[in-house]
């Protein structure tokens, strides 16, 4: 997982070790909430100008891929 190195991270010093957006204290759970309420990408990106774009992609791919690993495929 690639992506998930250089978009989100975890370390006890920040926000007691939560996976962050790398470069802030942006929750990755903030990410999925909005999505979760029916808001866009945009939205949450307005609202958390520090994570970019391209992280907020990253991650979310990343757990896409997470997910899928072990998925089969439908018969």
């Amino acid at each position: 997982m690639p992506h998930t190195a250089a978009a989100i991270h975890s370390d006890p010093e920040i926000l007691g070790g939560t996976p962050v957006f790398v470069g802030t204290r942006v929750p990755f759970r903030n990410l999925i909430d909005y999505l979760e309420r029916n808001h866009s990408l945009d939205e949450f990106l307005d609202a958390f100008p520090s994570v970019s774009r391209e992280q907020a992609v990253a991650a979310l791919e990343a757990a896409h891929e997470a997910v899928s690993q072990d998925a089969r495929p439908a018969r």
